[in-house]
């Protein structure tokens, strides 16, 4: 069963304890909204670079350079 580890400051005392059942279901919960956001966060980026390849090219159909599209 997973476990937590509790400091007494004043003491220095630390203590390992078994979570309960609502810590365990929180940190569940905590680690799937956390993968929710990475994956939108990760599909963000690609859309960013897909759009600016997209970019890219429709400059280069237009006859600029990779001096002229870096320098924009």
């Amino acid at each position: 069963m997973p476990t937590k580890i509790i400091v007494d400051c004043s003491t220095g005392v630390t203590t390992e304890v078994e979570l309960t059942a609502e810590e365990i279901a929180q940190r569940e919960a905590d680690a799937a909204a956390f993968a929710e956001i990475k994956a939108a966060e990760e599909a963000a980026a690609q859309a960013k670079a897909a759009a600016k390849a997209s970019a890219e090219a429709k400059l280069v159909a237009l006859g600029l350079t990779a001096d002229e599209i870096a320098a924009l």
